[in-house]
């Protein structure tokens, strides 16, 4: 039966249980505001099974929420494919595998002539109907996470203040003393840069699904479809696409991603380490 017929007859049937109760008790001065009571909630329940033939869409999340949150679905969002490669979600009996594909394409059009733009327009065209499958094509831009960078800078930082402190107490020459120094400086200054600016990365990538009764089918359907995608923009755009894999998938599926939340943490730190000062 139709979830919204049997909540019909649920209401209906606490209406009829409520009015019999009412009618069943005695009269009599103290009882008499109970029947009231009762009577009351038999007639609530009528207007209650009323309304659900109209507004059940409404009333199911109503009464099966929990801790006022509609549990949409207990399985995961998506996970990642063993091969690394592909992003998998599960739709009813069937697993849903997605491959990401990076374009490598360097031209801009800023720096096109008309007629060379013509021509990219012309590539880009040839691009989208290369396949009979749906695909999504997409450049977005996000920012880059540094924080490995900048690991380094500060280790090599840290290197050279030791190789000047070692050369001015070994009696080096000037000339070797200024070099270091001169060195250092060149490093401080590419960390400053690099933490007070914004660097941006501008991803260009295709992706193409597959669905199969196992994940192994989806995956391995998903991979053959991106390959042919592959060879063809290679072909048109003189270029070495390759999958995305691993945690560079997240980039595009996770918004905490687009943004790194550990290099503006660095920003912040730098900020205020410099307002103390």
């Amino acid at each position: 039966m139709e979830k919204k017929f049997l909540l019909f007859l649920g209401f209906l049937g606490a209406s009829v249980v409520f009015i019999i109760a009412s009618m069943s008790i005695s009269a009599s001065p103290v009882l008499d505001i109970a029947k009231f009571l009762l009577l009351l909630l038999g007639l609530f329940f009528d207007f209650m099974a009323i309304v659900s033939r109209y507004y059940t869409k409404f009333l199911i999340p109503l009464f099966t929420q929990r801790s006022k949150q509609v549990v949409l679905s207990k399985e995961n969002a998506y996970w990642l494919s063993t091969s690394q490669d592909s992003i998998l979600r599960k739709e009813g009996d069937d697993f849903i595998a997605t491959v990401y594909i990076s374009v490598p394409i360097y031209r801009s059009a800023t720096e096109m002539t008309p007629e060379e733009k013509i021509d990219f327009s012309r590539q880009v065209s040839r691009m989208v109907s290369l396949s009979r499958y749906p695909v999504r094509f997409t450049t977005q831009l996000s920012t880059m996470n540094k924080d490995l960078y900048i690991m380094q800078l500060r280790s090599k930082i840290s290197e050279l203040e030791n190789n000047e402190v070692s050369a001015t107490q070994s009696g080096n020459s000037q000339k070797e003393i200024e070099r270091i120094r001169g060195e250092l400086s060149m490093w401080r200054n590419i960390l400053d840069s690099i933490n007070t600016s914004h660097s941006l990365e501008l991803s260009t990538y295709v992706t193409v699904s597959a669905s199969g009764a196992k994940e192994f089918e989806a995956v391995s359907l998903a991979e053959q479809k991106a390959t042919e995608l592959m060879a063809g923009i290679s072909t048109i755009f003189g270029v070495a696409p390759s999958l995305v894999t691993g945690s560079e998938l997240l980039k595009f599926i996770e918004p905490e991603f687009l943004i790194p939340y550990s290099t503006i943490s660095e920003r912040l730190i730098k900020n205020v380490e410099e307002q103390i000062v």
